[in-house]
């Protein structure tokens, strides 16, 4: 069984990378979901805030004076804090996010244990207290051993021949369990106020293609064939079979890789996952694999048309089932099986599992707790019923009006800054205009919650629950296909503390989780809360008009809006936002890459531009009371770096450098001042000094 769903779309374009955004992304419902103008009503759940962990927000104490603000920003606001905290054993980064994200596990816990113990739990409860109670359950899980897995397993050894290996793929896939290609259900690219079906690349186990061919991470891909021996040996295959299998899934997977797009190409060219087709004009170009019959088999209706995202990978994997010989397809089918339920399985799987995907890809040094790693599933199978409790006990309705406002500001601060641009012309900016006023904002938590009816779980077993949410949320997922979009459904769930833009809906959403300090401060001055929250917020809208999200018009089609000669304007502008961010090195030889992270890098700049312009507007002309000995200004940016304060394991830093849309925080808490006049003006820079880019250099888009 495999549990890691690959994904069919990476369009939520989110602000962090604490907890991969899109990896723990809940697969939306097509039913319609139950009515909440408030949170659903539950048990009499209670929150002890006594035992939850700090927030993290700007403290004058935590500046380095010794350093010049106009020299090391980053250094002067967050030197001193990233120095005095270190990265806790069971994590690979430690800052801002993270400590948000371990109050809310914390509050995740709570709740948690409090449904496991209501015997008399029904609905949303009763799921989250079944996947609790049994993922506690360490004795019985241990008991169980590889026991759950070996009915998936026996159906693996059977397959000896290219038509028995198709099939497999497609009575597994109708479960849900499918590590091979993403399916299922997204807005058409063409007409947004509809879903139809995505199928697209998958079948890898490490991060990204170039694991498979460049020489700089040969010793992670030997480390990844060592790690796929030893889950096949715990699987009962013997040690010198053990190690041949794993010679030939790597293999296998390398094939794979170099019929895939790198993740910088995907984030680069959204319209690589758009590629419509028909059934049967994809059965001619796969023609080892029907998708006539794959889509009867997943019991959807055989569509007019679906998209066939990189038809070569799917090219290519229709060659493999007539190549590869069998038994090559059932080591790497059974390697997945296992090492995708390792997870919920006994500790001998547990261990190696984080042995190979967190030490030694990532380094870090411990295994989570018991308790985090089953939060971690329930957000990943039932995020949304879990969000329901969350909202009820820890988020309050006078945080969203707070929100509302500051959204409100930052809406209208940006159309000023559109109306102004000097580069585009009258036209395109009436097209900007347009989207600009079809902005939908969501806060907080969902107005419709999603239905869970129909998921069954039990104490008994917590693979057995695991895998049932699975199925359940995929075959939820598939009946969207060939329906409305439901606009009121959210990507992420309540308790998740990140933030994300949909191109498809053309709507900014904030989870309750990031409604905390250092974003939002209710006790805050409004500078320090427009250099937080105000600066994620602008950045959300401002994705809408970067280099992937400009592709899509106000109703959420893709569409071609720019004139010809606006769009070579903006080209220009962010190839010098690219050269910036390529100037900053990580580590010796490790620089960022521009033009993988140009997205999140044009969202920064205009976000914080545009929360700066709101903070000036709400201000007026009242005094500036200088809060702390620390101007309005000032205070602005100071939160702004205090975001972005963030230490990484020296492995997590190659991964993010090699597969993160995501510059690094330290330069994320610098690339955007630098470019703004008001930054040097609030610390007295002088031109040529590191945080004062002028001339050519500075970059200003919207």
């Amino acid at each position: 069984m495999t549990f890691k769903k690959p994904q069919v779309l990476l369009l939520s374009l989110a602000i962090a990378t604490v907890v991969a955004a899109c990896g723990k992304q809940e697969t939306p419902a097509p039913t319609a979901p139950a009515a909440a103008d408030k949170p659903a009503e539950t048990s009499a759940l209670k929150l002890d805030e006594s035992k939850l962990p700090p927030v993290n927000r700007f403290v004058v104490a935590d500046l380095d004076t010794a350093k010049d603000a106009c020299t090391d920003f980053g250094g002067y606001v967050n030197g001193k804090w990233l120095a005095a905290n270190a990265i806790p054993g069971d994590r690979t980064s430690w800052g801002a996010f993270e400590m948000l994200d371990e109050r809310s596990t914390a509050v995740q816990r709570q709740i948690a244990e409090q449904a496991a113990a209501d015997s008399k739990a029904t609905g949303v409860e009763k799921i989250v207290g079944d996947l609790w109670s049994t993922g506690m359950d360490a004795a019985k899980i241990n008991a169980q051993g590889l026991e759950p897995l070996k009915g998936d397993l026996a159906k693996i050894d059977t397959l000896d021949s290219a038509e028995k290996i198709a099939d497999y793929l497609r009575s597994s896939a109708a479960t849900g369990d499918n590590p091979l290609f993403g399916f299922g259900a997204e807005a058409d690219f063409k007409d947004s106020a509809n879903n139809i079906a995505y199928a697209s690349q998958g079948g890898l186990g490490l991060p990204d293609t170039p694991y498979y061919s460049d020489a700089k991470h040969k010793d992670k891909l030997a480390a990844y064939e060592a790690h796929i021996a030893k889950v096949l040996e715990l699987g009962g295959t013997p040690a010198a079979d053990a190690a041949k299998q794993a010679k030939d899934v790597i293999s296998f997977e390398t094939r794979l890789a170099k019929a895939s797009k790198s993740r910088e190409e995907l984030s680069r060219d959204v319209s690589l996952y758009y590629n419509p087709v028909s059934p049967a004009d994809a059965d001619k170009l796969t023609p080892n694999f029907s998708w006539t019959k794959f889509f009867e088999s997943q019991g959807v209706a055989l569509p007019k048309m679906f998209s066939l995202a990189v038809p070569a990978f799917h090219q290519e994997v229709s060659k493999m089932i007539g190549e590869v010989p069998a038994e090559q397809w059932k080591a790497y089918l059974r390697f997945h099986a296992i090492d995708g339920a390792s997870p919920y399985l006994s500790d001998a799987f547990v261990e190696e599992n984080f042995n190979f995907y967190s030490k030694t890809l990532r380094g870090q040094k411990e295994l989570k707790e018991r308790g985090k790693r089953v939060l971690d599933t329930i957000e990943g199978q039932a995020g949304e019923a879990l969000g329901q409790m969350y909202v009820k006990v820890a988020f309050t309705p006078e945080s969203k009006e707070r929100m509302q406002t500051l959204v409100k500001n930052l809406s209208e601060a940006l159309k000023v800054r559109i109306e102004n641009l000097a580069w585009m012309s009258a036209d395109t900016k009436k097209k900007a205009i347009e989207k600009w006023a079809s902005f939908t904002p969501k806060i907080g938590y969902p107005d419709k919650w999603r239905d869970w009816n129909g998921l069954a779980t039990s104490r008994d077993s917590y693979y057995a629950n695991v895998k049932a949410a699975n199925e359940f949320n995929y075959k939820w997922n598939l009946g969207k296909i060939g329906k409305p979009v439901d606009k009121t459904e959210w990507g992420m769930p309540p308790q998740m503390v990140n933030a994300y833009y949909n191109p498809l809906q053309n709507e900014i959403v904030f989870p309750a989780a990031i409604l905390q300090p250092p974003f939002f401060d209710p006790k805050a001055d409004d500078a320090t809360n427009y250099g937080g929250i105000g600066a994620v917020i602008g950045h959300e809208m401002t994705h809408g008009y970067d280099d992937q999200g400009s592709r899509f018009g106000p109703t959420g089609n893709m569409e071609v809006w720019w004139a010809p000669s606006d769009a070579k304007a903006f080209s220009g502008l962010t190839d010098k936002l690219i050269q910036q961010f390529n100037a900053y090195e990580a580590a010796p030889g490790q620089h960022v890459n521009g033009k993988h992270t140009l997205g999140e890098n044009i969202a920064d700049l205009g976000g914080l531009a545009t929360a700066y312009d709101a903070m000036k507007k709400a201000a007026g002309d009242t005094p500036d009371p200088k809060t702390d000995g620390f101007t309005r200004d000032q205070r602005f940016f100071l939160n702004w770096a205090t975001v972005w304060r963030r230490n990484f394991t020296a492995e997590e830093m190659k991964v993010r450098l090699q597969t993160d849309e995501h510059a690094l925080a330290n330069f994320r808490a610098i690339g955007a001042p630098s470019n703004l006049p008001a930054f040097a003006a609030a610390f007295s820079c002088k031109p040529g000094q590191p945080m004062v880019r002028e001339g050519d250099k500075q970059v200003v888009i919207w």
